[in-house]
């Protein structure tokens, strides 16, 4: 997979115009910007208002309507994912067939916390070749779209994108581009199901039902550890209630004393058996990032 992107690209570079390959880039590469997203940091910090009894009490109690108990869990989630200020990490990407073979792809990530909008996120490519230098600048915003800006060293050139796709498979992964969306609460409706154990550890069980009607799926079983609240496994059921694919989530580690970030993930296609493994590396936080200097248009040219 990596010989055929390496040629093709390489083929684009030569023979097409700059508008077409940026166009070709972006959409291997421009949702990975949310990957960073897709289980987010959260802190072992108890419930601002209550223990943790009296949290997973409030969760159990029968006086809360299943939708409300849900909610009331993803916007206690949704609390416990700020405070880092900034970070970064490296990523590999692992393609697995039915049949075992293996492909790698590798990238880093710097992210920047915003107070008052969304945040800022640099995305820079190692491997494979044909895209190594290519980085991807997004500035989320909480009202309006994102501006993003896509720099490909072959061409020397910084193009500002403006594109969408949800429903397609990322660079050949099993990770379709909605899946590696900000998960924002706001996108969801939610209904409590009940405790399950994943191993040796007890977690809260909830229905998240996309609003975008344009979504692959009807919704997504979330399973969260009761302690923590970290996504243990997440089952994805397509537009026909059938369990298309299943997300494990693992190996997960504390940094700074308070921010849980898991090293490894891994998608499994339940119809296909395909698989893709991510394996995230060298967490760092708090490293004094600017906004004007580390996440401008200019600072594209010198991510290496």
């Amino acid at each position: 997979m990596v010989y055929v992107c390496t040629v093709f690209f390489s083929t684009v570079v030569s023979a097409a115009t700059p508008n077409v390959v940026f166009a070709i880039v972006l959409n291997l590469i421009r949702p990975v910007l949310a990957l960073i997203l897709l289980v987010p940091v959260t802190t072992v910090s108890n419930p601002s208002s209550d223990s943790a009894g009296d949290f997973a009490a409030k969760i159990r109690s029968g006086t809360l309507a299943p939708e409300e108990r849900g909610k009331l869990l993803f916007d206690e989630v949704d609390r416990r994912n700020s405070g880092y200020v900034d970070m970064q990490v490296g990523l590999k990407m692992i393609l697995v067939s039915p049949k075992g073979s293996r492909t790698e792809r590798s990238l880093r990530i710097q992210q920047l916390e915003s107070d008052t909008d969304g945040d800022k996120v640099l995305v820079v490519f190692d491997i494979p070749a044909s895209i190594r230098g290519t980085a991807l600048l997004s500035h989320a915003h909480l009202d309006r779209d994102d501006d993003q800006w896509l720099y490909l060293p072959a061409l020397k050139r910084t193009k500002k994108i403006a594109s969408r796709n949800k429903t397609g498979p990322f660079v050949g992964s099993e990770f379709a581009f909605e899946d590696l969306a900000p998960q924002e609460v706001e996108k969801y409706d939610y209904a409590y199901v009940g405790e399950e154990t994943i191993g040796q550890q007890p977690c809260f069980v909830v229905d998240r039902f996309p609003k975008d009607r344009y979504s692959g799926y009807t919704r997504q079983r979330v399973w969260l550890d009761q302690e923590h609240l970290r996504t243990l496994r997440i089952d994805f059921f397509d537009r026909g209630e059938n369990n298309s694919k299943q997300l494990l989530v693992s190996d997960y580690e504390v940094y700074q004393g308070q921010f849980w970030k898991p090293a490894f993930m891994q998608m499994k296609n339940l119809r296909t058996h395909k698989s893709t493994e991510l394996y995230w590396q060298d967490y760092d936080f708090q490293l004094g990032f600017d906004e004007g200097r580390d996440f401008s248009v200019n600072s594209l040219r010198r991510a290496r």
